[in-house]
């Protein structure tokens, strides 16, 4: 790219002018370097006639010298990307490329080529970013490999970008949160494959889950994979190919039965709203201790029997945020209890409640560029109890989550931290306490804190509050079109209190470990090790996870 100079009598210039213009580039070489200390305007056509020759590294320092003479000059970081991806260093093409748009962020080409950059490496999303300041890429088709089997209308409907228009990157976002949202698609993503023309074609590449299984071994794995922890989990997805999904879960463990079931489906064969209903039957045996080994003295106990119907509406509004509203209608009754210094009258009121759920889900910032994302949610749960005398409460969660992938393609590493907060007001009853432990049917993980011992649960800290941090590390070791093997390190910290004095954690909780998390038929299980930093515990688990 040759720029504007400014009018001099240096004849050494004037000769370079005269020699570029005539493409004699191995006598600019010569030239240039018969001279002392050339300056920046030299050092330009320097490198370019040393990268039309071939020779990257000389030209690299050649313009490195001359961005250092004149680092306002963007041509400068413009030639050292064009430098570093002849040589196929897309990274640091990428990093010139930036620095280019600090100086002018409208130049057509600095977008354009580093969209491509982006494009090479699979960072569809950066891409887009910079390619949608320049109008491009335009889409002539868009089609799936393989052709699902959900009916084409739902899926043109999940779609919000159509062909023979420009592809924004919200629109991709939208596209990606509602076809997640069909809860067919275990894994799924979106291509871009170039044509002769300079446009593009949109490939969705997907694995959709259909009936009981694709195969009649995938069919048995899924339903049988909780048969060491004594449940089933009869599921079928896609009915009537609308993503029609009923899923379930049987346990009878003699400790913590349970029967769960859930039907849901797009609302009017709407991708953007879909609706659930669901139903839920528990008995379960209670021991609150301190620890799920050595001594731990019992706080209190109970036999919990719950029964609960409920549903659900969740909007998809777009790629930067979503929401839901539910309710709950559930009956709770208390047997066999021992209140110990844990249990008070509050927790143990019976009978129906009605509750009232609310969460709003958004992405809060996004660096495609670094591929790294924060996301946030916030619920809310307002509940009411017709026990004598009747209650009321309010529960607040919030939540934050980075998520980082550190190489600039792949997925080899992966980093990521969520941290929650929740709180309680008013009188809930019993099982609308947070727990803080591995636990099947709990959602709040410190890995070295069991949930259960002898298989009641109730050997996890529980409470009204509390604060609770996840961060860990991913190597990808092993991957193939059917298994995918994770190993790396994790951090746990949290606290939970409550009004009650036989609840809690009374201090800071630390645990660290290392986990393998295996995915197979779309389904992950993780093995885990979690050493408690207090106790000197340590915690060896197996959770399944959808």
């Amino acid at each position: 790219m040759l720029g504007q100079t400014s009018a001099g009598e240096d004849p050494a210039l004037v000769q370079v002018r005269r020699l570029f213009d005539q493409g004699n580039w191995q006598e600019i070489v010569s030239l240039v370097r018969s001279i002392p200390a050339p300056s920046a305007e030299l050092d330009y056509y320097y490198g370019t006639a040393l990268a039309r020759l071939n020779r990257w590294q000389e030209a690299h320092d050649a313009f490195a010298t001359g961005a250092r003479l004149q680092p306002g000059d963007k041509r400068f970081p413009l030639e050292l990307a064009g430098v570093a991806f002849k040589q196929r260093k897309y990274p640091q093409a990428a990093a010139y490329l930036r620095r280019a748009l600090e100086l002018d962020p409208s130049d057509p080409y600095a977008n354009d080529f580093l969209a491509t950059v982006y494009f090479l490496q699979s960072n569809l999303e950066a891409a887009l970013k910079y390619w949608n300041r320049v109008d491009k890429p335009r889409v002539e088709a868009v089609r799936a490999e393989p052709v699902p089997r959900v009916r084409p209308e739902v899926l043109d409907r999940a779609l919000a970008f159509s062909p023979a228009s420009i592809l924004r990157l919200p629109e991709l976002s939208t596209s990606e949160t509602r076809v997640r949202g069909l809860g067919i698609f275990p894994s799924y993503h979106f291509d871009l494959q170039a044509r002769d023309d300079g446009k593009f074609d949109v490939v969705f590449r997907n694995r959709e889950r259909n009936g009981w299984g694709s195969s009649t071994w995938e069919a048995l794995f899924l339903v049988f994979r909780g048969l060491p922890f004594q449940a089933v989990y009869p599921e079928f997805f896609n009915l009537k190919h609308e993503a029609i999904n009923i899923t379930s879960l049987f346990r009878w463990d003699a400790e913590k039965r349970r029967a769960f079931a859930s039907l849901s489906a797009p609302l009017a064969r709407n991708p953007k709203w879909r609706y659930g209903l669901n139903v839920d039957l528990r008995s379960e045996n209670w021991d609150i201790r301190d620890s799920f080994t050595g001594p731990a003295p019992l706080l209190g106990s109970l036999n919990l029997r719950r029964e609960a119907v409920g549903a659900q509406l969740t909007s998809f509004e777009s790629g930067r945020w979503t929401w839901s509203v539910g309710v709950e209608l559930s009956h709770r009754d208390f047997r066999s209890v021992i209140p110990g210094v844990a249990l008070t009258p509050g927790l143990l009121a019976k009978g129906h409640q009605l509750k009232q759920v609310t969460q709003v889900d958004a992405a809060l910032w996004r660096i495609p560029e670094r591929r790294l994302s924060l996301d946030g949610e916030v619920s809310s749960q307002v509940g009411r109890i017709w026990s004598q005398p009747g209650h009321g409460f309010l529960k607040l969660q919030g939540s934050a989550r980075w998520h980082w992938f550190p190489r600039p393609e792949g997925d080899d590493y992966e980093v990521q931290q969520q941290v929650r907060v929740g709180k309680t007001f008013g009188d809930a009853p019993f099982d609308e306490l947070f727990m803080l432990g591995l636990e099947r049917d709990n959602d709040l993980p410190m890995r070295a804190h069991i949930g259960t011992r002898d298989g009641r649960k109730g050997s996890a800290p529980l409470g009204g509050t509390y604060f609770l941090s996840n961060w860990e590390a991913d190597k990808n070791i092993f991957q193939n079109g059917l298994l995918t093997v994770k190993l790396g390190p994790f951090v746990d910290t949290g606290k939970i209190t409550d009004t009650s004095s036989g609840l809690g954690s009374r201090k800071w909780l630390w645990d660290v470990g290392a986990q393998a998390k295996a995915r197979v038929f779309g389904v992950g299980v993780v093995f885990s090790y979690g050493k408690d930093l207090r106790s000197g515990n340590n915690a060896y688990y197996v959770t399944m996870l959808r």
